[in-house]
This record gives C-alpha cells, structure tokens and sequence, in this order.
C-alpha cells in the first residue's frame, strides 16, 4: 500500500485543483442571461430555416466509409517502418491487404455509395 502513496496524492491534488477552478469560475463569472445566449445555438448567430432538418442517411454511410479506409490506412505505417526486415514476404503480405482495401473501395464505388447527390 506504500507504493500506492504518490498515486492517492496526485489524484487528491488534481481533485482538489478541479474543485478549486470550478468554484472560482462559478462565484467570479458573469451571470448576464441574454436572449442570444439562451437561444438553442450558443454563438448567438440568428439560425436560418428550420433547426430540426433532416440529414439523409448517404451522409453517414460516407463518415462510415472515410473512417473504415483511414483506418486501414494506418495499418500501413507500421509496415513501414519495420519493412526492410519483413523483406519478400512482408511486402507478398502488404500487397494481399492493399488489393483486399481496394477491392473494398472498387465495391464501394460500384455500389454508389459515394455518390453526393
């Protein structure tokens, strides 16, 4: 339990620092309740049409398949960097994962699915 010593005293003095910063942000700030600052957007820009519009579902079938491929793409950099030791058969292994990713994405692009009407 000795050990654990430094661990309860950083997370106390860190607690304590929170609790601090926050008590002084509550009884030093401003409480000025404007009408813009109430408004459902808090920059206080006048919103433009309707603020519950709907957002068709090709959007985040993108997000998705953006987030799918950049994170394939990172398998790549460890590749890298260890590549001179994999030697033939590192470079036989990255070739079979990149032509899988692009059979992915030649899909992905036949099916439509990046198509932005």
């Amino acid at each position: 339990m000795v050990a654990y010593i430094p661990i309860f005293i950083m997370v106390f003095v860190a607690s304590l620092s929170a609790l601090i910063l926050v008590g002084a942000s509550h009884i030093l700030g401003e409480r000025i309740a404007k009408k813009a600052k109430l408004s459902p957007y808090e920059c206080g820009m006048r919103t433009v049409g309707p603020t519950r519009s709907r957002i068709t579902i090709r959007y985040y079938i993108v997000a998705m398949l953006f987030l799918i491929f950049d994170i394939e793409i990172l398998f790549l950099y460890p590749w890298a960097v260890v590549t001179r030791s994999l030697k033939l058969f590192g470079f036989i292994e990255m070739l079979i994962f990149v032509s899988i990713l692009f059979i992915g994405y030649v899909y992905v692009w036949k099916k439509g699915a990046l198509e932005w009407d």
